[in-house]
């Protein structure tokens, strides 16, 4: 599997959240909805803060 798990924070209501970072559909915050992450046929293009890498692969 090529891809690295990203830590993000929404920059709404502070949630951290593990992001795919080759994501394939829109992934949204869990508690307010935001978008955290947007596809683009490569590397998911992330709205939040990218606090770690989780795992890196």
């Amino acid at each position: 599997m090529a891809g690295s798990f990203h830590r993000v924070r929404c920059g709404d209501c502070e949630n951290e959240q593990v992001v795919f970072g080759k994501a394939s559909s829109v992934v949204s915050c869990a508690v307010c909805g935001t978008t955290l992450a947007t596809p683009t046929g490569g590397e998911a293009e992330l709205a939040g803060d990218v606090v770690e890498t989780v795992e890196a692969r």
